[in-house]
């Protein structure tokens, strides 16, 4: 099962700015052409209240992808928000046990499992119930790259989102070396913690759109590609880096 997509987006990287934290970057990012924007409910410089989430949420266009982040929080508590907002998607991105992920999984309508890049989890990822991997940096919040060569052969390129380090002047290698379905940022389009610069939000969309739609044109160029082929289908949209410790 892929992940669902806003419709018309079947081409496209799937790129998501997380660590939202105010109406107006929310809409800047989707004014951009973000495909999902994220908000932590876990400690973090970007932690954010759930009624004030909901608040962002409403103005929202409908079609917009809206992704709960949390850490380590109760099942039953990370469906009642998601319920209560109406968000799109959950995403786990703490040590949650395969069964409490698979709780959640089963009573939301898209479920994104984070771990660092190399854990010795990432092989157990269909136990925990969910449609996305998404592969964060080995030190989460820290900013650094990690190795990409970690990435490669995990999972399934339809279900894989990257994250940790990114930013606009590297995400296009990014994707074009891994050929994932998305790609996730925070702290590499921001100003200040929580607060996003316009400027390297609208390029880093734009450089990753463009790297998406250039991996997409060559795999069609070395020759047909099935429906089912990862290179079809799962080149979409992409962002965020989630920082639960980075202060600056």
């Amino acid at each position: 099962m892929t992940p669902p997509v806003p419709d018309g987006a079947d081409d496209e990287l799937f790129v998501k700015i997380c660590g939202i934290t105010s109406e107006a970057d929310a809409l800047l990012a989707v004014g951009l052409g973000a495909s999902a924007v994220g908000f932590v409910f876990a400690p973090s410089p970007r932690q954010m209240a759930p009624s004030a989430v909901a608040d962002i949420v409403k103005r929202l266009p409908h079609e917009t992808v809206t992704v709960g982040v949390f850490r380590d929080e109760s099942p039953r508590r990370v469906v009642e928000i998601a319920g209560q907002i109406g968000l799109r998607a959950v995403q786990l991105h703490g040590f949650e046990s395969t069964e409490d992920a698979r709780w959640v999984a089963e009573r939301v309508n898209w479920t994104i499992k984070a771990l660092p890049a190399g854990h010795r989890n990432i092989e157990r990822f269909p136990e925990y119930g969910a449609q996305t991997l998404l592969l964060d940096g080995v030190n989460p919040g820290s900013g650094e790259l990690f190795d990409w060569r970690l990435a490669e052969g995990v999972a399934d390129p339809r279900r894989l989102m990257v994250s940790g380090g990114l930013r606009p002047d590297n995400v296009a290698a990014a994707v074009a070396h891994l050929h994932p379905w998305g790609v996730d940022v925070s702290s590499g389009v921001e100003s200040s913690p929580g607060v996003k610069d316009p400027g390297r939000l609208r390029e880093f969309v734009a450089a990753a759109r463009q790297a998406g739609s250039d991996v997409l044109a060559q795999r069609r160029a070395d020759g047909p590609v099935s429906e089912d082929d990862p290179a079809d289908t799962g080149v979409r949209q992409a962002t965020d880096l989630f920082d639960w410790q980075d202060d600056a």
